[in-house]
C-alpha cells in the first residue's frame, strides 16, 4: 500500500513557462500592442507546453527540428488581433487547444515517419 501512496514531486512547468513569457507580454503591452503581445504569448507557450508533454523525445534532433518548424507555424497565430483589456481564458482556449494539438500531431507525424523510415538516431 505504501507503493500505491508515493508522493510525486510538483510539476512546476506551467509557472516556468508563465514566467519565462512574462517579459514577452510586458514588452508589448509597455509597446502599446497588447493584442500582439497576447498572441505571442499564447503561440510561444503552446509549443512550450507541447513540447514538455513530447519531452521524453528530447534527444532527438528531429524533435528540435519540429519545434522550430511549429514556431514558423506560428505566423498566422499573430494575425489574431485580442481585443486590448482583459479577455476570458475562456475565449483563448480553443485557439491554444487546437494549436497545441497541431503540434503535438506535428511530432507524432515526424515520430512515426522517423521510425518507419529506420532514420530514428536516438
Amino acid at each position: 500500500m505504501a507503493d500505491q501512496k508515493q508522493k510525486r514531486r510538483t510539476d512546476y512547468t506551467g509557472v516556468i513557462i508563465g514566467v519565462i513569457l512574462s517579459p514577452i507580454l510586458i514588452f508589448f503591452v509597455h509597446e502599446g500592442k497588447e493584442g500582439l503581445g497576447r498572441s505571442v504569448f499564447i503561440a510561444l507557450g503552446v509549443v512550450m507546453v507541447g513540447a514538455r508533454l513530447r519531452w521524453d523525445l528530447r534527444r532527438h534532433l528531429w524533435f528540435w527540428a519540429a519545434v522550430v518548424l511549429a514556431l514558423v507555424l506560428q505566423a498566422p497565430m499573430l494575425l489574431i488581433r485580442w481585443p486590448a483589456g482583459w479577455v476570458p481564458a475562456v475565449v483563448m482556449l480553443p485557439y491554444a487547444l487546437v494549436d497545441c494539438l497541431l503540434f503535438l500531431g506535428l511530432v507524432q507525424f515526424i515520430e512515426k515517419r522517423m521510425n518507419r523510415d529506420g532514420l530514428d538516431q536516438g
